[in-house]
């Protein structure tokens, strides 16, 4: 009875058992497989890291330089996508291939003839897109791109110092835009940074202009008081062109009327000298026609021009021209074959 009371405790301890026992068994067969899985998806993952990793993709307008272990290697210059070793073995540095523009910022500079003049000149460069000239580029900024602005504006800085000193102020600012020679100091300019840049920077330079030009307060006073000489001398010159120019006018109004009173004489003596022959004619018919009446009226025209309204003269009363006078007009004889 008691050994009955005692199995099935005893049956249910064992098979309490054996159904632990049982239990314990099948978990590591169930619990397998799990993390391979994880190990799986975890090297996925990081293959996936890694292959995004190296892959570069070049844009329009851009060159695309990798670096090993900071030295450039290679240049793309393809857009599209290409493969690079993940850092730290390769990095990929873009460089923007575009035309671009730097301002030197306002320079004080000296002009040949000692004044001083604050100028801002730009450059418009660009990098040459070739393999050797991105590499060079690369070298001179030391993988920084960014730094190819600060580099140009001094090199800039120092050609404006270099061509401000070759060129005079009246040559930049001048009343007479004759003299005024401003895109032959951008071409100076221009002239000392193009292959300079080219040389070390792997840069062309397209157009140097300058876009500002001021004259501190001491070098507007001389500028002003020069252009003020300038614009006097200039003054002084016009006046005495005119003054030539009356001068000339004057002389040949001068000559014109000496001309014309020599005309007018010439022609009044020929009015004259025919006066005298048609008076000389009149004279001589009269003297045919009654000599003893033109006696009397040439002796009557000689008194009239000895005699003048002051004057005082005697003559006998029997002489001419008093003797028609006293005995009265000559006898006109009578024309031939005329009847009394």
């Amino acid at each position: 009875m008691s050994q009955s009371t005692s199995h099935p405790p005893h049956d249910h301890g064992h098979c309490g058992h054996s159904h632990g026992h049982h239990h314990h068994h099948h978990d590591p067969a169930e619990a397998g497989p799990m993390p391979w899985r994880r190990m799986a998806w975890a090297a996925l993952l990081v293959l996936f890291a890694v292959a995004a990793a190296s892959l570069v993709q070049v844009r329009s307008g851009e060159a695309t330089v990798i670096t090993r272990f900071g030295n450039p290697a290679r240049v793309l210059l393809e857009p599209g996508l290409n493969w690079r070793w993940p850092a730290p073995f390769e990095a990929a540095i873009p460089v923007d291939l575009r035309l671009r523009t730097t301002s030197s910022g306002l320079q004080d500079v000296g002009t040949r003839d000692g004044l001083r003049i604050i100028v801002q000149a730009y450059v418009a460069w660009q990098v040459q897109g070739d393999p050797e000239h991105v590499q060079r580029f690369m070298r001179a900024v030391q993988n920084q791109p960014d730094e190819a602005a600060r580099q140009i504006r001094t090199f800039v800085g120092s050609a404006l110092e270099t061509s401000a000193a070759s060129i005079d102020l009246a040559n930049l600012v001048n009343t007479d835009a004759s003299k005024v020679q401003i895109a032959g100091f951008e071409a100076q300019l221009r002239q000392q940074i193009d292959q300079q840049l080219l040389r070390t920077y792997g840069v062309r330079v397209l157009q140097v202009g300058l876009e500002r030009l001021t004259l501190p307060s001491v070098t507007l006073t001389a500028t002003v008081d020069r252009m003020r000489a300038e614009r006097e001398t200039i003054a002084t010159e016009r006046t005495a062109i005119g003054k030539r120019e009356a001068a000339q006018i004057r002389s040949a109004a001068e000559r014109d009327a000496r001309i014309v009173q020599a005309d007018a004489t010439v022609k009044a003596a020929d009015i004259e000298a025919q006066s005298r022959v048609e008076a000389a004619q009149i004279y001589g018919k009269a003297y045919a026609g009654s000599p003893q009446l033109y006696n009397v009226l040439r002796s009557l025209d000689t008194l009239g021009t000895v005699v003048t309204p002051g004057s005082q003269l005697i003559l006998r009363t029997d002489a001419a021209p008093f003797r028609v006078l006293v005995d009265g007009p000559p006898t006109v004889a009578p024309a031939s074959g005329s009847q009394p």
